[in-house]
């Protein structure tokens, strides 16, 4: 499995293996899901409550994404995993860019 870090940052996947964005997970890695939705760094603050497994914090990223974009998405929409390009994926190792 990967870590959390690797997971926020992944921007694609070389067959089995997550290919990370290292300079992203450099400046931005320590953040919290809520530092992340804060900075306007939606799909990482995704991916981080999609790791966390936490629904308040999945919860937290929908209030910031919702007043910045202007809609309506919930914790129940069936979308989100397509609007922020993020499916749980079982890689056990990550290629750093």
């Amino acid at each position: 499995m990967l870590s959390r870090e690797d997971f926020v940052f992944t921007i694609g996947y070389d067959g089995p293996a997550a290919v990370v964005d290292g300079q992203a997970k450099r400046r931005n890695g320590s953040l919290s899901t809520r530092e992340l939705a804060e900075k306007g760094l939606f799909r990482a603050a995704y991916s981080s409550a999609i790791y966390s497994r936490n629904p308040t914090e999945l919860e937290t990223v929908l209030e910031f994404y919702n007043k910045a974009a202007g809609t309506t998405y919930t914790p129940a929409s069936t979308s989100l995993d397509r609007l922020f390009g993020v499916i749980p994926t079982e890689v056990t190792r990550a290629i750093v860019l």
